[in-house]
């Protein structure tokens, strides 16, 4: 959450024989100039193992631990044996809360907290060692957009790495906020949901994408402090933003909301179960039918999804029943926008069909394809391409008998060229549309017996960006 003036952070460290304190400066940078402040609390050396079962999330509503949701984020990474090393990420203020309560929890070796004033700060080497190292990653509460100014850092993918080894990230408040796909940074200012219908285009409203996608959590935007701020006409408009700017794939986009003392733990597969008071699953599934600088917010039929504490929304499989409906009509909410009668008709297909990826770097070559070969189809894989030379490669398999089928919208910002390759990397199929945001469409068959493993892989050809492509994979 952004607020002004900054926040000031109230951390005491309790310091026990168990506990190393080190604050440090970076490199050619005096004490009294520190940027970094380093305090590790718990064993000095880290754990080593060949692998973990993550990976796994938690979404706070507010800045604190939820004990409940953390212990859960642990076991899951932890796999029912050892312990992990834990890092949290703070861009102000002084002393160890959230590590405090981290490190008197089962399974954990240590916890580390870094406090980063800095956008450079991102690229501290002692910062990233210690990224890597851990097995879960918390971002604090504070201000978002000093932590979307370490996009493009070696931080940020550092913190990928660690769930791609299989363990964890999670945020309260601000921390919340940038652990979305779509990020409401609110560099210009915290925006209000008075503000954000009136006119949804307005200053306060900015967003920061390509940052962290993490799986089955793709087009989402999260929001903090929910009921408590109401700050459900807000999200409305974040999502009617996302879908209108094209900043999400498929036409569809999901505001998370959690309320305070709230969080939810999503585990490997993309089941989310709420722990606390109540969280909100807001889908936007169409264009608003006004959403321009300077007019109110017109909007019909959001579809919200209402939890409480135990109650799971499925991510990986995202549900087409249990919502409710509430409209936004010249920047006037429907009333009671936090409760409404549930829809329980379930019969028709979910929104966007099958399973969803984003990808995950790196994925630049074959040996390093996104496997998504046990994944439901209809399939849409996501991404982008972040230079003039990116390649994405994803492992699918087919069967005898079976046809691949691959449709690439592509967004405005790149041309991207799509191949089908064969499990040695020979090429089966291509689509090679001239022109930024030319789409592209391949198929191919087995004929051969028994199953193997095929690779899509999208190009850039010229252009980059971070807006996302969007890959439609049916089988038949």
């Amino acid at each position: 959450m952004f607020q002004h003036p900054n926040p000031i952070r109230v951390r005491l460290a309790v310091l026990t024989a168990t506990v190393t304190v080190l604050t440090l400066a970076p490199i050619g940078v005096t004490a009294a100039q520190a940027q970094v402040t380093r305090v590790r609390q718990g064993s000095s050396a880290d754990v080593s193992r060949a692998g973990w079962s993550g990976p796994a999330f938690t979404m706070n509503g507010s800045g604190g631990i939820i004990t409940a949701t953390m212990n859960k984020a642990i076991g899951a990474i932890r796999g029912g044996s050892g312990s992990i090393d834990v890092v949290v990420i703070a861009g102000s203020g002084s002393g160890t809360p959230e590590c405090d309560v981290i490190s008197g929890l089962s399974g954990v070796n240590s916890c580390t907290t870094l406090t980063l004033t800095a956008a450079s700060d991102g690229n501290n080497s002692q910062v990233n060692t210690d990224v890597r190292n851990a097995e879960f990653v918390y971002f604090a509460g504070g201000d978002q957009c000093r932590y979307v100014a370490w996009k493009g850092t070696a931080l940020e993918a550092s913190v990928e790495s660690v769930v791609a080894k299989g363990g964890g990230v999670g945020g309260g408040s601000a921390g919340h906020h940038v652990n979305s796909d779509i990020v409401y940074d609110a560099c210009g200012g915290s925006a209000t949901s008075d503000i954000a219908l009136d006119d949804p285009y307005d200053s306060s409203l900015t967003f920061t994408t390509g940052m962290f996608r993490w799986p089955n959590y793709a087009n989402t935007i999260n929001d903090s402090h929910f009921v408590t701020r109401d700050r459900m006409g807000r999200l409305m408009a974040f999502v009617a933003r996302a879908v209108q700017d094209g900043r999400s794939s498929g036409g569809r986009a999901w505001g998370v909301g959690v309320e305070e003392g709230a969080s939810l733990f999503i585990d490997r597969n993309g089941l989310a179960t709420l722990t606390g008071p109540s969280a909100y699953v807001v889908l936007g599934d169409h264009q608003p039918e006004v959403a321009a600088p300077g007019r109110p917010l017109t909007y019909a039929n959001f579809k919200i999804w209402k939890l409480t504490t135990g109650q799971t929304y499925d991510f990986a499989n995202r549900p087409t029943c249990g919502y409710y409906l509430k409209s936004v009509t010249n920047g006037v909410p429907s009333s009671s926008l936090y409760s409404g009668t549930p829809v329980t008709d379930c019969g028709t297909a979910p929104p966007g069909g099958g399973s969803g990826y984003p990808e995950r770097e790196p994925n630049d070559s074959r040996a390093e394809a996104n496997d998504v070969r046990a994944l439901g189809y209809p399939l849409t894989i996501t991404g982008d391409m972040k230079s003039g030379s990116d390649r994405d490669y994803f492992a699918v398999i087919l069967a005898s008998g079976q046809t691949l089928t691959v449709t690439c919208a592509v967004p405005g910002a790149y041309d991207a060229d799509l191949y089908l390759l064969s499990s040695t990397g020979s090429t089966l199929a291509r689509s090679t549309n001239d022109g930024a945001g030319a789409d592209e469409s391949a198929s191919t068959s087995r004929t051969a017996s028994g199953s193997a493993t095929y690779y899509v892989d999208l190009e850039a050809y010229s252009g980059s960006g971070g807006t996302d492509y969007s890959c439609a994979l049916a089988r038949s």
